[in-house]
């Protein structure tokens, strides 16, 4: 077995059964979550022969930004209580990878100190009803070195979860979570979402950050360009992990539509979602992104060896990546194209 496979495994013998099955879950019946995996694994490829496959090029940019491959971290919330330093050990761990790192606005690791492990991170925001709390968060987020905003779109309200026994809360102890929202006597209605979001604020985001800004949960092509037109930096195709809507299309259904909209822009294009091999980048790579984001799988795998263990998950997918690009025929991500991806009939 992969080491990759075991892993959700592994770390399951090691978590309270509630922060696993947080970590895990989706929402409503867990029909998208279900799906996401088996979606990748769909696709069949059409390989090219007699190529020149000695020597092959995996690193690549984001938003200018270099990467020893296409294989990023996704934001996800309570990582302390995958490992005690939480979001230390995965930026460490990331680093050591020579990846990238998504930081969740949620995080329970100070902006700043993530900035000092030297890891490249975009931070993912939810914009809330108190602006006033979502530019202090901005603000710090500057001065801790984000290279780019992750503008969540997908979550004008929380997808409601049907699960019953135990749940995370419950383990979750003071500086854990939201330790970047500022200090102040906050309701829960200025914490609640913004549901009332329009293409108008991706410039707002970018003129108070100076940064650019990518728009994460975007599942069709129409979206893509409205947002695209607007000045987004980037799209993330994404379905929140199956936790928001449930019965949203994959994210490898979503992708070409979304890489055709986008065709003649400038907007740089990433997925998530169910990705757990290197056959999976392969493909997210041939139908249009640019590189894709794991978000479970690093929770796993932060939770069973720590920081070694994220580095080691974002080597061997890089890995297989290689290997893989060896066998379609392929030596340079530029140089891959559509046509080496079918849908199995």
């Amino acid at each position: 077995m992969r080491w990759i496979d075991a892993l959700e495994g592994t770390a399951a013998e090691k978590l309270p059964e509630a922060v696993h099955r947080y970590y895990r879950q989706g929402s409503a019946g867990g029909i998208s979550v279900g799906e996401a995996v088996a979606a990748w694994s769909s696709y069949r490829f059409r390989p090219r022969v007699l190529q020149d496959v000695s020597s092959i090029e995996l690193g690549t940019t984001v938003l200018g930004t270099p990467v020893s491959s296409p294989v990023l971290v996704a934001p996800s919330t309570l990582q302390r209580l995958a490992d005690p330093d939480g979001e230390i050990a995965m930026a460490n761990g990331v680093r050591d990878a020579g990846s990238l790192l998504g930081v969740s606005s949620n995080a329970g690791t100070r902006f700043a100190d993530l900035g000092a492990t030297g890891v490249p991170w975009w931070l993912q925001i939810y914009i809330v009803r108190n602006r006033s709390i979502t530019e202090q968060m901005l603000d710090a987020a500057v001065a801790g070195g984000a290279k780019a905003i992750v503008l969540t779109v997908d979550t004008p309200v929380v997808g409601r979860k049907e699960d019953d026994g135990p749940v995370v809360w419950s383990y979750v102890q003071p500086g854990q979570l939201r330790i970047n929202v500022p200090e102040g006597d906050w309701t829960d209605e200025d914490l609640d979402k913004a549901d009332d979001l329009t293409p108008d604020v991706i410039g707002w985001l970018a003129e108070r950050t100076g940064l650019p800004v990518v728009v994460k949960g975007v599942l069709r092509g129409d979206d893509a360009k409205r947002i695209s037109d607007a000045g987004a930096a980037g799209i993330i195709v994404s379905n929140h992990g199956g936790r928001q809507l449930d019965g949203s299309i994959p994210t490898a259904q979503a992708l070409p539509e979304v890489a055709e909209a986008l065709a003649g822009t400038t907007t740089e294009l990433y997925v998530d979602g169910g990705i757990r091999r290197g056959e999976h980048v392969l493909a997210a790579l041939a139908l249009g992104a640019r590189a894709v984001f794991v978000g479970r799988p690093a929770l796993w795998a932060l939770t069973v060896d720590g920081q070694s263990g994220v580095t080691r998950l974002l080597t061997e997918l890089a890995e297989e990546l290689e290997h893989t690009l060896q066998l379609v025929g392929v030596p340079r991500l530029a140089d891959l194209t559509p046509d080496l991806v079918a849908q199995r009939t």
